[in-house]
């Protein structure tokens, strides 16, 4: 039997793993896709948000003010790349204004620290490519930015080498009661623990009423994202939001972690969580709202446009909590999940022990890690290097500088890829300006290799995104 059964493994279940991982426990993550972070974590705004916007009192500031804090020490950590660049909300009316005026005290309220408001002369010393037509703007200097999918998995990876078990590809079916625990079900194994947390993202109402009466509803909203070319990338030097409104922070303009410009999200209430299509309407959308913060942003330049699932629901505040004895509710966390996530991990942990879960701290788990970003290091220690393994001196993702040596890491990584994606998402393949145009035929060659499988049987990314097909000379697929 486990101690605890985690269903989940987005940033708040990796989060939750790589806090339990610290004590002397026997810990499970169940994920449904056949990677960690592949929904909401790894299609969002990727801003470490300050803590202004939530309510104050809720569960959601406290935990946006503690991640926020966590995040540069835990990053550095983890060597996961962020980046301090702070954020402004901008203010084009009075109206405007009164929101802006609010939001600060919010944030002093939350105990946001360095909060400040400013005028439109400030505001341009800081952002030269901003539209003239901003006349104020709330600026947060603690906010950053995060690679999120990055973050997820180095919690997660750090969380597997001090032993807790992941299974990919294992959703979960059923959850009943046993005496003492709770037995799993999930691709025809039963799993016994004593508790459960349930960090099922859009699929946390679902989870959830599998032991408990339904209490809360799960509304979906998706948002697309234009990713702009790193000649782009100096368009905003913080993070630019407009003001919220009743559908969420709108559409901002943002640097990102690897030199792009990020522009987006709108948000469509959707029937189906798990369809994350763009539309020209909602890019559109995006554009016209981006371009009334920094108008000279050039729109061709755009390398890719994706859409993400934000698990928003029927509740102000994040549902955490024991709707029976012994299941963790982690749900409804959305946006400022991202930030909030290694604070939820922490507090989950707290809350389980209150609950009797015995919590002792192991006499030396892991708390860190460290990658070879081979581009990033200095000419003698790339010659070193190579010296001692010769795959670094073999540049295959051109556009990012990614070695062969980087991508052979990822596949023996402690939660090992099984996807050319999950590859992109380690190492970095494939992110540059051809999006993988150039060195995905080659990703894919050595994916195959170090996993001993056929290219036939290569994934792009989830389940059934095979690339390549042998096709039978009557037609059909061999």
């Amino acid at each position: 039997m486990y101690d605890v059964i985690i269903v989940g493994c987005g940033i708040t279940g990796a989060a939750a793993a790589f806090a339990l991982s610290r004590y002397k426990l026997s810990v499970l993550v169940l994920e449904k896709e056949n990677d960690i972070a592949i929904g909401a974590t790894r299609a969002n705004s990727a801003i470490i948000h300050a803590g202004y916007d939530p309510e104050p009192g809720t569960l959601m500031a406290r935990l946006n003010v503690r991640g926020c804090e966590m995040a540069a020490e835990l990053c550095a950590q983890l060597d996961v790349p962020y980046k301090n660049c702070g954020s402004l909300v901008l203010a084009f009316d009075d109206n405007d204004v009164k929101s802006i005026r609010a939001l600060y005290e919010r944030g002093v309220q939350n105990g946001v620290k360095r909060l400040e408001l400013i005028d439109s002369r400030r505001l341009r010393e800081l952002e030269p490519c901003v539209s003239d037509k901003a006349v104020a703007a709330l600026y947060a200097p603690t906010s950053g930015i995060v690679n999120p999918w990055e973050y997820a998995l180095a919690m997660a990876e750090v969380a597997a080498l001090n032993g807790v078990k992941f299974l990919l590809s294992h959703p979960v079916t059923y959850i009943t009661g046993q005496l003492g625990g709770f037995t799993v079900t999930s691709c025809g194994e039963q799993f016994n623990a004593r508790y459960v947390v349930n960090a099922a993202g859009v699929d946390s109402a679902a989870v959830h009423e599998m032991v408990a009466e339904k209490a809360f509803t799960i509304k979906p909203s998706r948002g697309d994202y234009f990713l702009l070319d790193k000649s782009e990338g100096s368009r905003a030097k913080h993070t630019l939001f407009q003001c919220p409104g009743p559908a969420g922070k709108g559409v901002l303009v943002s640097p990102t972690v690897h030199g792009n410009l990020l522009a987006g999200p709108n948000a469509v209430s959707c029937l189906d969580a798990h369809r994350v299509n763009t539309t020209a309407e909602g890019l559109a959308f995006v554009k016209t709202h981006a371009l009334k913060s920094v108008p000279g942003i050039n729109f061709r330049d755009t390398i890719r446009s994706f859409a993400g699932m934000r698990a928003n629901s029927d509740r102000n505040d994040f549902i955490i909590g024991f709707p029976v004895p012994g299941f963790l509710d982690l749900a409804g966390i959305k946006s400022p999940g991202l930030t909030c996530a290694p604070a939820t991990g922490e507090y989950a942990a707290g809350l389980l022990e209150q609950h009797g879960l015995e919590l002792v701290k192991k006499d030396s788990p892991v708390t860190a890690r460290r990658k070879i970003r081979f581009k990033e290091l200095s000419i003698p220690e790339k010659q070193r290097l190579i010296s001692e393994n010769p795959l670094y001196g073999r540049v295959i993702c051109r556009c990012e500088t990614i070695t062969e040596g980087e991508i052979v890491e990822a596949c023996h990584s402690p939660i090992p890829p099984v996807s050319v994606d999950g590859i992109k998402r380690r190492a970095g393949t494939g992110m540059g300006r051809c999006q993988g145009g150039f060195c995905g035929p080659r990703v894919l060659e050595i994916l195959c290799r170090e996993r001993g499988i056929s290219p036939l049987e290569a994934l792009k990314d989830g389940e059934g995104s095979v690339i390549l097909f042998n096709e039978t000379k009557a037609g059909g697929r061999a």
